[in-house]
């Protein structure tokens, strides 16, 4: 494991677990080289330690690993730090690879080979995003959900539902829009970033997560619950239902 230099508060951390040593001293210098804080892991367990010894704003995360696969580390680490910016980089290039990563809890997936350019491409559209600050907006309530953009959170029946960051924008981006038809290019744009330059199924795998945890929700509820619908819009997006009125 290479030691980090000092830490800036002005320069994100970013942890780079790679068991290559071309790769590794490649992305190590290139991150340096462009006002990033690397440190180096060769293993997953060397990772684990690293995260829980120091913070980062980054997981730049090879998934064919020595000692343990990398879709244990990046469901460990999201579990631990839903703020962190998972990338997964790794050679695996079939669908069902990408969306197990991002099931996993990745926000990215670039498949080896690839340039430092498009890497820090994709670093600076997502940290750019998350660190626009989101005007004060009153929460939004659709039946028992009440979704405060401001504060981000997410409650049913005043129970907070842990959702990713990515879940949670994409919820808040359709209950502003509640009964409008919302396309794919909008939510990929607002959510992720209008310069993105990775597979659209990260929007279906969020998707997929966040109707999960809703579900979740309402099955941990008592009695019935007036819930918003998210209806598939085949060919062109999704739409938030408002929960019908309460029958007297």
């Amino acid at each position: 494991m290479r030691t980090p230099a000092a830490p800036d508060r002005y320069r994100h951390r970013v942890l780079v677990v790679e068991d290559d040593d071309t790769i590794g001293r490649h992305l190590e210098a290139g991150l340096r080289g462009h006002e990033y804080v690397p440190t180096w892991c060769r293993t997953g367990a060397g990772a684990l330690a690293e995260a829980a010894r120091a913070p980062y704003d980054v997981l730049l995360l090879d998934l064919g690993l020595p000692d343990m696969d990398g879709l244990d580390v990046a469901r460990d680490l999201r579990a631990r730090l839903p703020d962190l910016l998972i990338v997964v980089l790794t050679a695996r290039t079939e669908d069902i690879d990408v969306i197990a990563g991002l099931d996993a809890g990745a926000d990215d997936y670039l498949v080896k080979p690839f340039t430092m350019t498009v890497l820090l491409a994709r670093l600076r559209a997502h940290l750019r995003r998350q660190a626009v600050a989101a005007p004060v907006r009153k929460p939004v309530r659709l039946g028992d959900l009440v979704v405060d953009v401001s504060a981000r959170r997410c409650a049913l029946r005043g129970a907070e539902i842990p959702l990713r960051a990515k879940e949670f924008d994409l919820l808040a981006v359709l209950a502003e829009r509640v009964g409008e038809a919302v396309s794919r290019e909008t939510l990929m744009a607002e959510v992720w970033d209008e310069n993105w330059f990775g597979p659209t199924k990260t929007l279906d795998v969020t998707m997929a997560g966040l109707r999960r945890r809703l579900t979740k929700a309402v099955q941990a509820a008592s009695g019935p619950v007036r819930l918003p619908e998210i209806t598939t819009l085949r060919g062109h997006g999704y739409r938030l239902e408002r929960p019908p009125d309460p029958v007297d």
